[in-house]
């Protein structure tokens, strides 16, 4: 995944969203293009699985399912993944940079915002996300309370939004983060796009 996030002050991941999900709302399995700040492509993303259980796993049980997210770098070469197990609340994705586990992305209770913490491979909080009350939009990285990351779900205009549910974000590095932080970031936005925003939640 280092060649997707190394040296960049912003990744933007796009859903792609299949014609038959747009027309008759039907969740097909989720798959992401990224780019760097200037719109050029610098890989992709997408959920394992296809056939009848896996539809009927993305249908009837949405963000609570397992799912694996691989990433693919711009060579179509396997990078790195995000691992889901199912789960009805506090969801977490364990995140693997090739066969290497290098952290997890694990939700937590909040009332008045949407928490998530971000865990090194020995399981210690070294990062929170928070999506503060009113801005519910924007996510941001907190160290020891400074924030030294953004994640932001972009609009890209009324008639897409109106039209399909595909998300747009983007991670914005504000401050000296190592590359396994980064990784870490990018394989949050996944959790955060599927339990914050899939199926409108």
């Amino acid at each position: 995944m280092e060649s997707i996030v190394a040296g960049r002050q912003r990744v933007l991941v796009s859903q792609q969203t299949e014609l038959a999900e747009a027309l008759l709302g039907f969740e097909t399995r989720n798959k992401y293009k990224l780019q760097d700040e200037n719109g050029v492509p610098i890989g992709f993303a997408a959920e394992e699985g296809g056939g009848v259980g896996a539809m009927i796993g993305r249908n009837f049980l949405g963000k609570c399912r397992a799912c694996t997210v691989h990433i693919y770098d711009q060579a179509n070469q396997p990078v790195g993944r995000a691992k889901k197990p199912f789960t009805w609340f506090f969801h977490r994705m364990d995140v693997f940079d090739g066969d290497k586990r290098i952290g997890a992305i694990q939700r937590k209770f909040a009332i008045l915002n949407r928490k998530f913490v971000v865990e090194d491979t020995q399981g210690r909080e070294v990062l929170e996300i928070v999506s503060p009350l009113f801005r519910i939009w924007t996510f941001k990285v907190l160290r020891d309370g400074a924030e030294v990351a953004r994640i932001s779900k972009k609009w890209s205009g009324m008639l897409k939004e109106a039209f399909t549910d595909a998300d747009n974000f983007g991670i914005e590095f504000l401050s000296d983060v190592d590359v396994t932080v980064r990784k870490l970031l990018l394989a949050a936005v996944f959790l955060v796009d599927f339990t914050c925003f899939e199926n409108n939640n």
